[in-house]
């Protein structure tokens, strides 16, 4: 089977978040079931400057008012199709945000031509490659399904996978002429509230619809998670699927991990005090046999991360030690960076993004914290089962589906991999550190606990295979 899959970032060559990681590894798990699959990325500096020796597959004169080439290439196992328009893409910033963290104000168009291009090639622009299904992520690619309902084309099926409802690509009403689509298309598909939500259009046109977790995609069919569009979702619910996220099992691996500072494996955790000795030495943490938890996230709201200043000298007072990595909204940043000068040796902070260092966090530390009040999936509780970092996460979307709470029942069983606690306040989060500072006071239990999170199953084996199936079902409705 010939997909096309269409998104806005893709690891390795641009990551913001939990989409890259999908979009880059997904792909590779399809191919074990037969599925070849290209991707179509825009080409932003960090993409053009990494590929090599792209070769020109079609031009495109006007898509939108703009002249597009477009690129194939294959890079790292992954086929990809790459948008070059360096008036849209080629930007100092990131994908999305300026170097002020401002949305660039043509972010309408950047994505309505990437979409818009989707399309073509569904319909069969490219000789040399015909998809039989077309695989959209989130809003960036979402108009796709719209474009394709609105060509004179052959109909393709296609899906439309939801990695976070809360980023829905709202744009003013007075945009839509310059869409390129039938007037009838802003009352069809287009309009919410009186603008435009490219995720909205792509919901109601798309002819499935996916979650990153099966929670997920029944807590977006209510007020509390749906963003506004659970109504929208609510029409669709018959062609709604929660298909679980996986990892890259081979990037993250412990017992081969190149950024380690000492690999191990389940059967040999001992090993990972080399690890706990270079997390201790690079956040300048005292020296003691106390648990080190780690936080490895988006410093916001939505991570439940405003919490966290008010829970520090919870795990100070019992002798813990807490090493954060992250960067997000200004008050939160300031509270933890105040809480690690307040706690020098047992609090310390290093802000923004380091991967290697992430990895080192994750072998090093006791216990990682995920309070989020909503999750789709999550990845970060995935990579710390496989190494051996205990979770202690919000009971939401892809964290209550993934971790396994160590409640007596569990416990008994030998099934535990984590702590879950709820609601997502202060007061539970304290209650939740308190339990889980006294799982680790047992070492037999904790240990039991670290080595059955290693043998979870968190790579893409078995989502992989879900997608195939979902894909085969689409294909042979005979849209």
């Amino acid at each position: 089977m010939k997909v096309l899959s269409v998104a806005s970032e893709l690891y390795p060559l641009i990551k913001t978040g939990g989409l890259a990681d999908v979009a880059g590894a997904l792909p590779i798990a399809l191919a074990a079931h037969g599925v070849e699959t290209k991707t179509l990325i825009p080409g932003y500096p960090a993409v053009m400057k990494a590929v090599k020796k792209p070769k020109k597959v079609h031009e495109f004169e006007d898509i939108l008012d703009e002249r597009v080439i477009l690129l194939e290439v294959k890079h790292e196992g992954l086929d990809l199709l790459i948008l070059d328009c360096p008036p849209l893409y080629e930007r100092s910033g990131g994908p999305y945000l300026d170097t002020q963290g401002r949305d660039y104000p043509d972010n309408w168009k950047r994505f309505a031509v990437l979409s818009k291009v989707g399309a073509e090639i569904a319909a069969g622009v490219l000789p040399s490659f015909k998809p039989e299904l077309v695989h959209v992520h989130d809003w960036q690619g979402a108009l796709v399904p719209v474009y394709m309902r609105y060509a004179e084309a052959p109909e393709v099926p296609s899906l439309l996978t939801i990695h976070n409802i809360a980023f829905q690509g709202q744009f003013g009403a007075t945009l839509f002429p310059y869409l390129g689509l039938p007037g009838h298309a802003w009352h069809e598909a287009l309009e919410y509230y009186g603008t435009i939500s490219y995720l909205k259009s792509g919901l109601v046109t798309a002819h499935a619809l996916s979650t990153v977790s099966p929670s997920y995609a029944e807590e977006i069919l209510t007020p509390e998670f749906g963003m506004g569009l659970d109504g929208v979702i609510a029409s669709r619910a018959a062609d709604l699927y929660g298909i679980v996220n996986g990892i890259d099992a081979e990037i993250w691996d412990p017992s081969a991990d190149p950024l380690l500072a000492s690999k191990y494996s389940g059967t040999a955790l001992k090993k990972r005090a080399g690890n706990r000795a270079a997390m201790v030495e690079r956040f300048a943490f005292d020296g003691d046999d106390g648990p080190i938890f780690c936080v490895i996230s988006r410093l916001t709201w939505q991570k439940g991360l405003d919490l966290l200043p008010d829970v520090i000298d919870e795990i100070v007072n019992a002798g813990g030690r807490l090493a954060i990595l992250g960067s997000g909204e200004s008050g939160i940043e300031a509270a933890l960076q105040n809480a690690a000068a307040h706690h020098r040796g047992r609090v310390s902070m290093v802000l923004g993004y380091d991967e290697g260092l992430s990895h080192v966090m994750q072998a090093g530390s006791d216990i990682i914290l995920v309070p989020s009040r909503f999750e789709p999936c999550g990845l970060t509780q995935l990579y710390a089962l496989r190494y051996g970092c205990v979770p202690l996460v919000a009971r939401t979307g892809g964290l209550a589906d993934t971790i396994i709470d160590a409640n007596e029942a569990a416990l008994a069983a030998g099934v535990a991999t984590g702590v879950q606690f709820a609601p997502v306040t202060v007061d539970a989060l304290r209650r939740a550190i308190r339990r889980t500072l006294r799982l680790y006071s047992d070492h037999r239990l904790w240990s039991q606990m670290q080595k059955q999170g290693m043998k979870s199953e968190v790579s893409w084996n078995r989502s992989g295979a879900t997608y195939a199936d979902l894909y085969q079902r689409l294909v042979s409705k005979g849209l």
